[in-house]
């Protein structure tokens, strides 16, 4: 049994550093079909439909919402991007039905109404014209635009074939990349990047782009410009000069270094991440898989043990975020909890908590079945108390949940972003770097209570995966042992590992002890197979 579950292990390729560029692979076949797979592969997809079935027919562009079909969104659309570049990885569309249909939108996007190289948040799907967001909302957005870009960049690093068509797509995306003046919007004189500017209002939105929170990827391909490019100084006297930067405070047992008490609306794990690997990411101040991981979990125990119990929550009912309400629209989170469920918060989220957000998945798609999933999977947001759902969707949440759950199924984005030069020479100027970890399970944050992890099946594979890291050139060896102390080897021992590493395995449902040993010194971890 022993040898078989190495054997496993190896021959699924896990060995492998994290710090490496990853070669894109296609899905592996199933080791056999399995319930999860299929609940994770109907709602990606039905998702997935909403940029593609739901897309403007003259620019290809995400609608805002299903009500205002012409009105597109920038950023949304950028989102969208990336959920046509997992489809193709996924075969639901073909790669040359993605390449024409992104033309179609580089075209647009060409001839669109811009302001200093950046895009407005709302477009008209028809003339590319700005519609404002806001009175004063009628020129560039930035961090819209942002979102956009990044989808751009990733589709091109994704369609590196050799033919005319994809190698146009790549050109005309480089060219819309490369007219952004982002250096524009730092130009006020005062050392600050400004979220908008219109020929009209001027500067009188008045927004520096200050953290902590959705934002971050404005400054790296702000600083990875190549014809463009902000100087670091202004990302240090923005981003990090405002009252809602430091924190290094605990809430419900997890440590937040940056941002908002609570951690805020769960998008901030998201809206940057969708391309940003946050486990290579870390500053001076900040290891941002960690912070993404505790600022999920602290949403996730608010909703479990601090939200009043006439809003229904639950282990499988949780995910607070900004979305529609029963009031229009709120940024609902632990400390704005009017009991809006928003699903893309828990589905978003399954990178940082994989069994979780299953469980609230499952429980969405099952119990609230069609007043909540429809035509492009769940809808933006329900409240039970109010006995209120919405019938919309949203290009802004619907994104997210596609290329988050692609994330945690095969790393796709964060692999592309990871070898997207101009990303990670922002991220350089930035000071954010690619941590080493210490020998150790680097992946997880146990409960505070019970001192515990969760670790449920992979939907592709129908295994368990345990990350875990190394560091030094001291051999190290991985197991587990069950509550009877019987021993399951899953890496014998070996000095040829360093970095970042996941091994598969098969166990029965139970609890373990998973134990890293080198060097004489034991590092365990209790984990919950489930």
């Amino acid at each position: 049994m022993k040898k078989a579950t190495l054997a496993l292990g190896l021959a699924l390729g896990m060995m492998q550093s994290g710090w490496a560029q990853h070669k894109i692979e296609t899905p592996a076949k199933l080791v056999k079909l399995n319930e999860k797979y299929e609940y994770i592969e109907t709602v990606q997809k039905a998702t997935f439909q909403y940029f593609w079935d739901f897309a403007h027919p003259i620019s290809g562009m995400a609608p805002e919402r299903t009500a205002t079909p012409n009105i597109v969104t920038s950023g949304g659309t950028g989102f969208g991007i990336q959920s046509i570049v997992a489809a193709v990885h996924r075969g639901w569309i073909s790669r040359a039905e993605a390449v024409k249909h992104l033309q179609k939108m580089a075209n647009f996007l060409g001839i669109a109404e811009r302001f200093h190289g950046a895009w407005s948040h709302w477009l008209d799907g028809r003339t590319g014209k700005m519609v404002p967001f806001g009175e004063k909302d009628n020129g560039g957005d930035l961090v819209e635009t942002a979102y956009l870009v990044n989808g751009l960049l990733v589709a091109r690093e994704y369609f590196d074939a050799n033919n005319p068509a994809e190698k146009n797509l790549r050109d005309a995306i480089t060219k819309l990349w490369e007219s952004v003046e982002w250096d524009w919007y730092a130009s006020r004189g005062d050392g600050h990047l400004y979220w908008h500017w219109s020929p009209q209002y001027n500067w009188d939105m008045n927004m520096p782009i200050r953290g902590y929170n959705e934002c971050l990827i404005t400054y790296v391909l702000a600083l990875g410009s190549p014809t463009h490019a902000i100087k670091p100084e202004v990302y240090q006297n923005t981003w990090k000069k405002s009252d809602f930067y430091e924190n290094s405070k605990e809430y419900l047992g997890y440590k937040l270094t940056v941002g908002f008490p609570y951690g805020g609306s769960l998008f901030f794990a998201h809206y940057s991440y969708l391309s940003l690997d946050p486990r290579l990411m870390q500053d001076e101040k900040t290891n941002y898989w960690q912070h993404n991981q505790a600022q999920t979990l602290i949403n996730y125990k608010h909703c479990v043990k601090e939200a009043p119990k006439e809003f229904g929550y639950s282990t499988e009912n949780w995910g607070l975020t900004a979305s529609d309400d029963y009031n229009f629209y709120d940024a609902h989170s632990p400390t704005n909890d009017n009991g809006t469920i928003s699903p893309t918060a828990a589905i978003s989220s399954f990178p940082y908590t994989p069994f979780e957000s299953y469980q609230a998945m499952r429980y969405m798609y099952l119990k609230k079945g069609a007043t909540l999933f429809g035509k492009y999977g769940f809808y933006d947001a329900f409240n039970a108390t109010k006995n209120w759902y919405s019938n919309q969707y949203l290009a802004i949440d619907q994104g997210p949940m596609v290329v988050m759950i692609e994330n945690y199924r095969s790393g796709l984005l964060w692999k592309l972003g990871e070898n997207i030069k101009e990303l990670q020479i922002g991220l350089k100027k930035m000071g954010i770097n690619k941590p080493e970890y210490p020998t150790g399970f680097y992946m997880y944050q146990p409960d505070p209570e019970t001192k515990d992890v969760n670790l449920t099946k992979h939907p592709d594979s129908d295994d368990f995966i345990l990350d875990f890291a190394v560091k030094g050139s001291e051999p190290v060896e991985v197991f587990i042992t069950d509550k009877n102390g019987n021993k399951q080897v899953l890496v014998a021992s070996t000095s040829n590992l360093k970095g970042m590493q996941k091994v598969h395995f098969k166990a029965k449902y139970g609890t373990y002890k998973a134990t890293i040993l080198q060097n004489n010194t034991e590092i365990s971890l209790t984990i919950h197979l489930k």
